[in-house]
């Protein structure tokens, strides 16, 4: 049962301004700000997404993810070194395949 009679309270422009201004200050938090004045926090975001419109924050743009040109050279650029006490060393460089990397894995435990 819901006994009180709250009415809501209704913001003007300029107070919602005000406060989602307060809340775009360096250093503040949405809750702490939606504190002071007495408001919930979701309140202040909808205001603030409200006030801006379709334009994005200050201070953010648009970014682009895009495939690093250098990481398919280096891919392809390899070396596999195995050295087994002092006189056994075997090499790969370049691109090794799987059956090159496991014929050489098989050959080493044949030979210890």
């Amino acid at each position: 049962m819901i006994t009180s009679e709250r009415r809501r309270r209704h913001w003007s422009r300029a107070d919602k301004e005000r406060i989602v201004a307060a809340a775009m200050q360096p250093g503040a938090t949405i809750l702490s700000v939606a504190r002071a004045f007495g408001v919930h926090s979701s309140q202040v975001f909808r205001w603030r997404q409200q006030l801006r419109g379709k334009e994005a924050l200050p201070g953010f743009a648009a970014v682009t993810i895009a495939a690093d040109p250098h990481a398919a050279a280096a891919r392809t650029q390899g070396l596999i070194e195995v050295e087994i006490g002092t006189e056994t060393r075997t090499r790969i460089s370049g691109p090794a395949d799987v059956a090159t990397v496991t014929a050489v894995a098989s050959a080493l435990r044949a030979g210890s």
